[in-house]
């Protein structure tokens, strides 16, 4: 009796196996699809921009595009790159000042960013910001990067303004011009309400045209370009504008850190 009922045990745990291995096979066959999916950009939306009404582009980098070759970036009609500078109260961006030379040797026009940390004091961000461009020449605003997305939990929309506004003051009282980046979340809680007197960076896979109510200069319109001179994805980026009303742009804003 004693090992009938032991094979009438293991029987019973057969289909149990049989049904997990299946269970199994279909999530990696799910997980393959989807991979091949996202590779051939079928989940990836991004913005058409006319060229003949808005003919200015240009993208952002940072240390994680990796080595950069800026003369080919500048053959492949890359007008303007915004290179990441700083993060947060301390962190400096390991390749900011070789991207920085590179590309004004290239003939590009410049400018820089620092990825604001919530949580931390605005006035500590913009020293660790301002560090790391001393001696620099920058042909736009400083720009403050304003996004939920990698920033830190728990601190509350209020607290994370009164950062951002501490940070905004610290460079308005030294004569610094400053702009915001930020996405269509950013725009609502920080950007709309407190701080739209600054020029706005906006990340936004619409097409430009359906935007211009937001009255921002800069659209971000897409983190999955391929640009000569770089290696692998990078982010798309297009000024809303003319060629004159680019190059009057830049002449207003010219900057000596």
């Amino acid at each position: 009796m004693a090992s009938r009922t032991n094979r009438k045990k293991r029987g019973g745990r057969q289909p149990l196996v049989r049904w997990l291995v299946w269970i199994g096979l279909a999530a990696l066959v799910c997980t393959s699809v989807l991979l091949w999916m996202n590779r051939h950009r079928l989940f990836r939306t991004e913005a058409h921009v006319d060229s003949a009404i808005y003919p200015v582009r240009g993208i952002d980098v940072s240390s994680h595009n990796g080595n950069i070759d800026f003369t080919l970036l500048s053959a492949d009609s890359i007008r303007f790159v915004i290179i990441k500078a700083s993060e947060g109260v301390s962190l400096h961006d390991k390749k900011f000042r070789k991207n920085y030379r590179d590309a004004v040797k290239s003939g590009m026009k410049v400018g820089a960013y620092h990825f604001f940390r919530k949580g931390s004091d605005g006035e500590a961000q913009a020293r660790n910001f301002l560090s790391v461009l001393k001696g620099t020449h920058l042909d736009m605003p400083l720009v403050i990067d304003v996004e939920d997305w990698g920033n830190d939990r728990g601190v509350s929309d209020e607290k994370a303004k009164e950062n951002l506004l501490a940070m905004v003051s610290y460079l308005n009282e030294r004569g610094l011009a400053s702009m915001i980046y930020t996405n269509g979340d950013g725009y609502r809680k920080y950007y709309m309400d407190a701080l739209n007197q600054l020029p706005l960076w906006l990340c936004s896979f619409k097409n430009p045209e359906t935007l211009v109510s937001t009255g921002h200069v800069i659209q971000q319109y897409s983190h999955w370009g391929s640009v000569d001179g770089i290696s692998g994805e990078v982010d798309l980026n297009v000024f809303m504008g003319s060629e004159e009303a680019w190059n009057e742009w830049i002449n207003n804003n010219q900057q000596d850190l």
